[in-house]
């Protein structure tokens, strides 16, 4: 990776009673970058996740986002932060200007800037003829798109996204992928998401973690992972689903 990374891991820890969900974990993910975070139900991924975004405190080690300890500076990490949880919640009596407005506002955030914020991001995520819906009418799809540009309202450097192709249709997933895609590639933001869609994740990942008991018993580009873990020289054939399934039958 070149230049300062914006995601810094170093010796993670963190437990629940006698249960170590997060082993001493260490990662950099560079600006720019999409990374794919994947392992198993109960690997410790939706934990690395909260502690990256402040929500839950680790018991050692450290995190910082672009240089602030989420713990200790939440307000600046929010500030360079946008989230999209896997299950978006709206107000579904309120159109899709409406909610974004009100997200805005909460992330102090004057009409007067977010205005012809929310009409540019509408059009990205290509939900401008429907803005003036209700979004209690929105499809699966359409509340994820929705679900993107709240999280960008902030215009921020470093996007967590969790699971956001999920119970999507294949078109609705390939606009989605698009549009992370174009984030990274237009924008330079960083994407930072979790998936257990493995065909998406190496359809646009740049790199790849793989989380196993805890512990993150890979990471790197898809090529190197697969010359590492199946001997596949470059130019060769490999699906992620064959390298993620090796280093699970070796977790």
């Amino acid at each position: 990776m070149d230049g300062e990374p914006v995601i810094r891991i170093e010796n993670l820890v963190k437990r629940y009673g006698a249960q170590t969900v997060v082993n001493s974990l260490n990662l950099e993910v560079a600006e720019g970058e999409i990374f794919g975070f994947l392992g198993p139900n109960g690997a410790g991924k939706t934990t690395t996740m909260l502690m990256m975004l402040g929500l839950a405190e680790p018991d050692s080690g450290a995190v910082r986002i672009c240089g602030f300890d989420p713990v200790r500076e939440s307000i600046k990490v929010k500030k360079v932060i946008g989230y999209l949880p896997e299950n978006t919640g709206f107000y579904d009596d309120m159109d899709a200007r409406g909610n974004l407005r009100f997200i805005a506002r909460l992330n102090n955030i004057p009409d007067s800037v977010s205005s012809g914020r929310i009409d540019r991001l509408l059009d990205e995520v290509d939900l401008a003829r429907e803005a003036d819906k209700k979004v209690g009418s929105y499809s699966k799809g359409m509340r994820q798109r929705l679900g993107i540009a709240e999280a960008l309202i902030k215009e921020p450097r470093i996007a967590f996204l969790d699971e956001p192709t999920v119970g999507l249709d294949p078109e609705g997933t390939n606009r989605m992928l698009d549009i992370i895609r174009n984030l990274s590639r237009e924008r330079g933001m960083t994407i930072f998401f979790s998936s257990h869609l493995l065909d998406q994740v190496q359809r646009i990942s740049d790199r790849v973690g793989i989380m196993i008991g805890g512990s993150l018993v890979a990471v790197g580009p898809l090529a190197e992972l697969a010359e590492k873990g199946l001997g596949v020289k470059e130019g060769g054939v490999f699906t992620l689903e064959d390298i993620y399934m090796k280093y699970f039958r070796e977790g």
